[in-house]
């Protein structure tokens, strides 16, 4: 029998079993649902972070009240953070400095289950983190236990709304449980609401839960109307306008406790602004987790995805210019928002036929790289899209999806120069037709579409719509 090595020795000690001890990170760990682990006590865990949107999760039991100690050490070149974590609820405490490492405590924390988050601020590479605390998970490397919902949601009472704040609340003032299956997106398309949408996919999924609308400007005409469609307990519109608020117990807890959260139009740049890397962030990811349903319509559309269209300050982009030059000074892309797994890969557009979008979309598309997609909402439609990945379309007009395949050549897509794309594969999903976004599987057969930004009439066909 080969001799154990000193770390393996100093896990079986604290653990009793060296499988039960996770030594090595392994993916895919990026939600709460997917936490790696057990962690054991005073043992090292060997983790990296990959790329811009990658974050990962981990889990530990303690057996005792008891504080706990969190030790993150990376390379000098980067900066991670963590986030400690109960069963449920918003983060206990965190580590977001750039210290290195970046290290802090939970004095006294009740025991049972708790997940530890970490992320990045900047840069990629490895790391090793290692937590003290009062026992030990055992047990082999068993899953985490499942969130607390529906039979003990465990959110506690509603916090005190702090200054500042307009949150506007129709219906039940406590949390509703109910018994969620799995999640659930609606990609709206701004302009008019689909009526049928809310009525015959958000009704039925949220089973009479609370719902939250979620917006930085505006006004509560929200609540009334989509009660009506949905008979849920109540409605809260939340107007979360600034970090602070959108760090606040209150925010955290309306968002977490709810089955539907749908983030109305606005200015998806002022979102990411106010609502990146706060809890606000961390909540919506939660209710996904849980089985709960997340919409949105235009802005709010735009940042569901995993890429987001941001012109955070400069003119909005429209085709006739975005064809002209790849690098287009209107078109910027961000990340790092949501993880939603429906749309890995994917960046929304909207008001799509309405405004003529499909020039810049397909310029969004090149800039994302062959495995790319986009999926485009007109005015008055929705795409409602199920665990599985299908997604059926309701409403007035259609829903575009654009993407790549053997056939498609990227023949010029070089800063400072017109985009040309030959051969796009573009589906049109009209009402009651189906697409599903983890298979690429359709209802529809799709056409070829191809854009030359050198001629003022630059799709071919003429109409690609």
């Amino acid at each position: 029998m080969k001799a154990l090595s000193l770390l393996g020795v100093v896990a079986l000690l604290l653990c009793g079993n060296a499988q039960a001890c996770l030594l090595q990170e392994s993916e895919n760990n990026n939600s709460e649902s997917g936490a790696d682990g057990p962690l054991c006590s005073g043992v090292a865990v060997q983790a990296s972070i990959g790329s811009r949107n990658d974050q990962d999760w981990f889990y530990f039991d303690t057996s005792a009240t008891g504080d706990i100690d969190v030790s993150l050490s990376h390379d000098n070149n980067d900066d991670f953070d963590w986030f400690l974590y109960r069963a449920s609820g918003s983060y206990i405490a965190s580590g977001q400095s750039s210290a290195n490492p970046e290290t802090g405590s939970y004095a006294a924390s009740p025991a049972g289950p708790h997940f530890i988050k970490v992320t990045r601020y900047s840069g990629t590479g490895n790391y090793q983190l290692t937590v003290n605390f009062s026992g030990e998970s055992g047990g082999g490397g068993t899953d985490p236990e499942p969130e607390p919902e529906p039979e003990n949601c465990n959110y506690g009472n509603r916090p005190s709304k702090p200054g500042g704040l307009s949150a506007t609340l129709l219906g039940s003032s406590s949390d509703v449980c109910v018994s969620l299956d799995t999640p659930a997106l609606l990609l709206m398309g701004g302009g008019a609401d689909v009526d049928a949408a809310f009525a015959n996919r958000i009704k039925p999924h949220i089973k009479g839960g609370n719902v939250v609308v979620l917006r930085t400007s505006g006004t509560a005409a929200y609540n009334d109307y989509l009660q009506g469609l949905t008979d849920a307990a109540s409605v809260e519109t939340l107007i979360v306008n600034t970090r602070t608020k959108a760090n606040s117990d209150y925010v955290d807890w309306a968002i977490r406790s709810a089955e539907f959260v749908f983030i109305a139009g606005g200015d998806q740049s002022d979102y990411l602004n106010q609502w990146q890397g706060t809890r606000v962030q961390d909540a919506l990811m939660h209710v996904y987790n849980k089985g709960g349903a997340l919409g949105g319509t235009s802005a709010g559309n735009h940042v569901l995805g995993e890429f987001i269209y941001d012109p955070d300050g400069v003119l909005g982009a429209i085709s006739s210019e975005a064809v002209t030059d790849f690098c287009h000074e209107t078109i910027n892309i961000s990340s790092n928002f949501l993880g939603l797994p429906l749309l890995d890969g994917i960046i929304t557009d909207t008001h799509f036929k309405q405004r003529d979008r499909m020039g810049r979309s397909v310029v969004f598309q090149a800039r994302l790289g062959s495995s790319g997609r986009v999926v485009a909402v007109s005015e008055a439609t929705s795409l409602f899209v199920t665990a599985d990945g299908n997604g059926v379309v309701d409403g007035s007009h259609e829903v575009y999806v654009l993407r790549a395949d053997g056939q498609t050549q990227y023949q010029q897509t070089n800063c400072g120069q017109p985009v040309i794309i030959n051969d796009l594969l573009r589906y049109k999903v009209l009402p009651g037709q189906s697409y599903n976004l983890l298979n690429n599987s359709s209802s529809v057969s799709p056409s070829r579409l191809s854009i030359d930004g050198r001629s003022g009439s630059f799709y071919n066909p003429a109409n690609p719509y």
